[in-house]
């Protein structure tokens, strides 16, 4: 039976979070940088992969590991 790995799952909650914090504050400090879309398109690309991978850790850590099988 293969077990769950919460922690991994968490991490991936959290890496999301993250980025999308990443993005709403960059997105408040735009309006003062000297080319803000290509600053925000450079965000948006970094929280895109960073959103990206997230999920594939959640995807993992929802799998789990095979347990350990006990033989008699």
């Amino acid at each position: 039976m293969r077990q769950r790995n919460l922690r991994v799952v968490i991490v991936g909650f959290v890496l999301i979070a993250m980025a999308i914090g990443f993005y709403v504050f960059m997105q408040s400090i735009a309006s003062t940088s000297t080319d803000p879309v290509a600053l925000m398109q450079t965000v948006g690309t970094v929280t895109g992969v960073v959103t990206g991978l997230s999920f594939v850790i959640i995807i993992f850590g929802l799998i789990g590991k095979k347990g350990k099988s006990k033989k008699a």
